[in-house]
């Protein structure tokens, strides 16, 4: 599996720009994730662009995410592949509690938050998307209305162990700084300002106690 095959994929089962802009934007933080905590991890980083590839062809909530993982098992895709996209979901048995598996839980929700708070400001620029910004957004209910603060902050206790920020054990502005960073190179396919990136960079900021992370 590599970035190709998995953009493929999200075209192919993916209708909504909606869907596919939320697809890059995750797939673009697990990339920088991965580029943190070791080699070991940049495939699964290209594989996390799947995590929701059924969601525009299962109408079922509780038939998601097997439903994709069916899918990518009749393609032959190998079995870690069908876990990582498996542990999405907190009732289908498979533990998220592994480092990608914590990593894709926080970011499912914070990526696209904080893609949000960059459209609606000024100059929707990531590099004017901070912390301090992100955070009053989170105050006012009535933006991403749908979107927990709950599990933004906290993150949700269960089968899955910690998630959200609490998940991946670092400070809430901490990791709002990495995901805006991780973005800004797929700045243009999220309808923002590239901010002069050229597409190629990894983050700059780091995140205290992810370097040594294993999965």
């Amino acid at each position: 599996m590599d970035r190709e095959n998995a953009w493929a994929l999200v075209k192919e089962y993916s209708k909504s720009q909606s869907l596919r802009r939320h697809s890059i934007a995750v797939g673009a933080f697990m990339r920088g994730y991965a580029h943190k905590v070791g080699e070991r991890m940049r495939k699964l980083g290209d594989i996390s662009m799947l995590h929701e590839l059924d969601w525009d062809v299962c109408s079922s909530e509780q038939r998601r995410p097997q439903f994709g993982a069916a899918l990518l098992r009749a393609r032959g895709y190998l079995d870690v592949i069908v876990r990582v996209i498996l542990s999405h979901g907190n009732h289908t048995g498979v533990s998220g509690d592994s480092v990608i598996g914590r990593a894709l839980f926080a970011m499912d929700e914070l990526s696209g938050f904080v893609t949000a708070v960059a459209l609606v400001r000024s100059t929707k620029s990531l590099s004017d998307t901070d912390s301090r910004a992100v955070c009053k957004k989170m105050k006012y209910k009535t933006f991403a209305p749908n979107v927990s603060r709950y599990d933004l902050a906290q993150g949700a206790q269960g089968a899955q162990g910690a998630q959200g920020a609490q998940g991946l054990g670092v400070a809430l502005d901490k990791l709002i700084e990495f995901v805006a960073e991780s973005l800004k190179p797929v700045a243009s396919h999220l309808g923002l300002d590239t901010g002069g990136t050229s597409g190629n960079e990894q983050p700059r900021r780091t995140l205290a106690g992810l370097n040594s992370a294993t999965t």
